[in-house]
């Protein structure tokens, strides 16, 4: 047989070895998803989930408290616990690297749960709703302090209507309890998204999403909130073509070479 016949045919279980190694890590890694405000799994996230799930991942596509459906039902430790409670059955399933992913709110509240619990990696996708900046607080800050009013007269449990704010569409109501919201829009509790960030562990490496033509406010601090972000070495800034609502879909393939990447170095 002709030497470069044998090599090459040699060269093919080389070749296909090489390729499973490539398939096998996106079976171990499991991604939680969190949308935005208002929306939901099948919304702007969903493009981004059924594309990883396309590629092998193990993906938990959430409904979380601030979408349409749900209206802040439960509290911010409460929905720490769904998430938490995601992320155990995907590392049952098989997954040995778990990240945890959020648009917009989303990303918010990622920051928030990734600074008090261990994840293998963070991605925030256009990240608003910071609810610690005084622009934010003068759209709700009169719901707050009648929030605060309620819980401190022994009327924490009682539903009523509350202020929610988001910049593409304005003052909201927002229906639920005294305590439920403040645990949301309490401008030094977890939606601070600033706070949150100084918070995170050194070890934990971050993708942030930053759209070029995403709100004008968002990119203006984009630069900002990556600097704050811990100094780790697999942390990235990603800055898709693409506006706030299609930067899920326009990150799908940066996602799964990041978590990759992550996977395979941690």
């Amino acid at each position: 047989m002709p030497r470069t016949m044998l090599v090459a045919l040699l060269a093919i279980p080389l070749f296909a070895t090489g390729l499973l190694a490539r398939a096998q890590p996106a079976a171990s890694i499991g991604i939680v998803i969190m949308h935005g405000k208002g929306g939901g799994p099948t919304g702007l996230v969903s493009s981004l989930a059924e594309g990883l799930e396309r590629k092998g991942y193990r993906v938990a596509n959430l409904q979380m408290p601030w979408s349409g459906k749900r209206e802040y039902d439960v509290s911010v430790a409460a929905a720490e616990q769904e998430v938490s409670a995601a992320i155990d059955r995907l590392r049952s399933d098989g997954a040995a690297r778990v990240f945890l992913a959020g648009h917009s709110q989303g990303g918010v509240f990622g920051l928030h749960y990734a600074a008090k619990h261990p994840l293998d990696g963070l991605i925030i996708i256009a990240p608003g709703g910071n609810v610690g900046t005084r622009f934010y607080q003068g759209k709700v800050g009169a719901s707050v302090d009648g929030a605060r009013s309620l819980v401190a007269s022994g009327k924490g449990d009682e539903r009523g209507e509350f202020a929610d704010f988001e910049g593409s569409k304005g003052i909201s109501t927002v229906h639920s309890t005294a305590a439920i919201y403040l645990t949301w829009f309490d401008p030094d509790g977890a939606m601070n998204q600033m706070n949150s960030t100084r918070a995170l562990p050194a070890s934990l490496p971050v993708l942030h999403v930053a759209p070029t033509g995403d709100y004008p406010a968002l990119t203006r601090v984009k630069q900002t909130m990556f600097k704050a972000l811990p100094g780790n070495p697999l942390t990235r800034l990603y800055e898709p073509n693409a506006d706030h609502r299609g930067a899920p879909a326009a990150s799908l393939e940066e996602i799964a070479r990041w978590t990759a990447e992550v996977a395979a170095r941690k």
